[in-house]
């Protein structure tokens, strides 16, 4: 599942190089979806690749998308507090999420070369394990993304309900 897939990337490339796999765009916007439809459409993909036009809070809460997916993947969704209880309702233990992360800044290093600086406190531990989460990979070059674990099932209580996690997100 690719959460908030809007124009379709990452869904729909990654549906065009794995044509053996199915997929869900999830998108809450009506007219996003349409387009998403219409696209899925005229590619001929309808039999493996499903537009849903909902929210992610209420996608994690049906048994149709709950803790059954393999992989779930988010660029430009939300804060990674957001990503994490949203994407890790849908995922199934062994799952991975999978998030577009801002490029890697640089800084100086110490002995004059520059060092690579990754995302510190994007992705807390203690936070994650309440969702069922944990930090797999983080890989950074042309495009930065995060890895994450789904290693225990996501707690019923998450995700909490629409716009709550937006509102008041587990961390900071």
């Amino acid at each position: 599942m690719d959460l908030g897939s809007g124009g379709g990337v990452p869904g729909l490339v990654l549906a065009e190089r794995w044509p053996a796999a199915g997929a869900v765009l999830l998108d809450a916007n009506q007219r996003r979806a349409r387009f998403l439809a219409e696209h899925v459409g005229s590619l001929g993909w309808e039999e493996r690749v499903t537009v849903a036009c909902l929210r992610a809070e209420e996608a994690g809460r049906d048994p149709a998308y709950r803790g059954c997916l393999p992989v779930v993947t988010a660029r430009s969704f939300g804060v990674p507090a957001v990503v994490a209880e949203c994407g890790a309702p849908l995922l199934q233990v062994g799952g991975i999420l999978v998030v577009s992360e801002p490029p890697v800044g640089r800084r100086p290093h110490p002995g004059g070369d520059e060092a690579e600086v990754g995302h510190p406190g994007r992705w807390p531990l203690e936070a994650l394990a309440e969702l069922g989460l944990r930090p797999l990979a983080f890989e950074s070059g042309r495009f930065s993304y995060q890895v994450l674990l789904q290693e225990a099932p996501c707690p019923p209580r998450y995700p909490r309900r629409t716009g709550v996690p937006e509102k008041r997100p587990l961390y900071r």
